[in-house]
């Protein structure tokens, strides 16, 4: 039996990932919420998902040792980051007065409020950015195959991220500014929206992960 471990640091709406996953696996995979180190640490699969405030996120990790686990699924095996598991695989966010991450890549959580609104004749943006919004494709991927480019997917999101390496940017969205919405490396791919709450498209996505052999 293969496993997808779904990481349960006690934040998010695990069940919705859960059962998205639970829906596009194949015959032979058993999709697990967990918070043990040995079932993050021989699943075949990892997703890493999350919501709320980035200081919360790395103190529930910090508290139930999975820190160190989920650091070796991300440089082991196929890795799926998903809301705030994208942002606290930065370096570090400025949510919070500042917060120390994961550093799994260099780079920056930025606050939106930073950046939009600047043109005085523009219409006010809220802040969060939630509801759908396109992502524009940067980079043929596996986790892409059988969406189309510009595709809307769901946020619920008032910081993104801005890595130091232009490469591993996979996706990038408009919201007053050009963000990136993806990021991709090796057997990571991380994002900021919400697959698990996108409709078809972002069911595929999830079909694609079940399937990608981290390569």
């Amino acid at each position: 039996m293969s496993l997808i471990a779904v990481v349960d640091y006690g934040m998010g709406n695990l069940r919705s990932v859960d059962k998205a996953l639970e829906h596009v696996a194949h015959s032979g995979q058993e999709v697990r919420i967990t918070s043990s180190a040995e079932d993050i640490a021989s699943a075949d699969r990892v997703v890493f998902p999350g919501q709320g405030a980035a200081r919360d996120c790395m103190r529930e990790l910090k508290q139930r040792g999975l820190i160190e686990p989920v650091m070796q699924a991300a440089n082991e095996k196929p890795f799926l980051g998903i809301c705030m598991g994208l942002q606290v695989l930065m370096s570090h966010s400025e949510e919070n007065n500042g917060v120390d991450c994961m550093g799994l890549f260099q780079g920056e959580v930025r606050f939106f409020g930073n950046e939009l609104n600047k043109d005085a004749s523009t219409e006010q943006l809220k802040i969060p950015h939630m509801g759908w919004n396109n992502v524009t494709q940067t980079i043929s991927h596996p986790l892409w195959h059988g969406i189309k480019q510009g595709s809307r997917f769901y946020f619920v999101h008032s910081y993104y991220v801005d890595p130091e390496n232009e490469a591993i940017v996979a996706g990038e969205t408009t919201y007053d500014i050009v963000f990136t919405s993806a990021i991709a490396y090796d057997n990571v791919f991380a994002v900021q929206f919400h697959p698990e709450k996108s409709a078809a498209d972002g069911l595929q996505m999830l079909k694609n992960f079940t399937e990608w052999d981290g390569k």
